[in-house]
């Protein structure tokens, strides 16, 4: 049922992400908004960032690679270590990654926003030059939106997995490490050249947002185990 309800979101997203105003135009006049608000807060450093990582020689290819296998492969391994090791939190945290990706879907239709890497802005696609990996490519693109910058989830889901592993973990270097990985996934994203400090930012809010629909889900649960197991108790035989 919880794979079949993620297929079913990105189905939704499938027949949804052609009908918006997702035009390179259209993304990056948002993206030059997005810009322009950071330069306001004094805050406009990804280029910078970008820069230095490249300076250090092989950290390009590693932060390529770095972005594709945490998101995807670190993210399904921290599913798996919640559902066997942490089975009690393990539903509150799975509701929180599925209400955030409900939430980031929309706003993607909503608002798409073109990543450094395509905003026309002097940044580097680290994940092509570096993984090999083209993610403009005619093959991603059927499965891929590249407007997609707003809100990050690869920061997003970051976030969740940081602070469970934070929380849940009993060794302490496994917790330290927790608190650290939405930090690096934040270096990640910005110095590859695939989001700005404020997608990171949108997919902070957006968590914090599913956080609350799954406590809401999660009392609802609650409230309804009670009542069914006080209706049980007072039941006559």
């Amino acid at each position: 049922m919880e794979g079949a309800t993620l297929v079913a979101l990105y189905g939704v997203y499938e027949l949804i992400r052609g009908g918006g105003n997702s035009t390179l135009s259209a993304a990056r006049a948002h993206t030059d908004s997005i810009v322009s608000l950071e330069q306001s807060l004094h805050v406009f450093g990804e280029q910078s960032l970008q820069n230095a990582a490249h300076a250090v020689p092989a950290l390009p290819s590693l932060l390529g690679v770095a972005y594709v296998v945490l998101h995807f492969v670190g993210t399904t391994a921290f599913i798996v270590w919640m559902y066997r090791r942490h089975r009690d939190h393990f539903a509150f945290v799975r509701n929180t990654l599925i209400a955030s990706t409900a939430i980031g879907l929309s706003i993607y239709v909503l608002f798409p926003a073109a990543p450094p890497r395509l905003a026309g802005l002097g940044f580097v696609d680290t994940v092509t030059d570096g993984a090999h990996l083209n993610l403009s490519s005619n093959l991603l693109g059927s499965v891929y939106n590249p407007y997609a910058a707003v809100p990050s989830l690869h920061f997003g889901y970051a976030l969740i997995v940081g602070v469970a592993v934070a929380a849940y973990a009993r060794r302490r270097f496994v917790r330290i490490a927790g608190a650290l990985y939405p930090a690096v996934m934040l270096v990640v994203i910005v110095a590859t050249g695939n989001h700005f400090f404020f997608d990171a930012a949108a997919g902070a809010v957006v968590v914090g947002a599913a956080y609350l629909v799954a406590r809401a889900l999660n009392a609802g649960a609650s409230a309804a185990s009670w009542r069914a197991s006080a209706e049980s108790v007072v039941a006559p035989c």
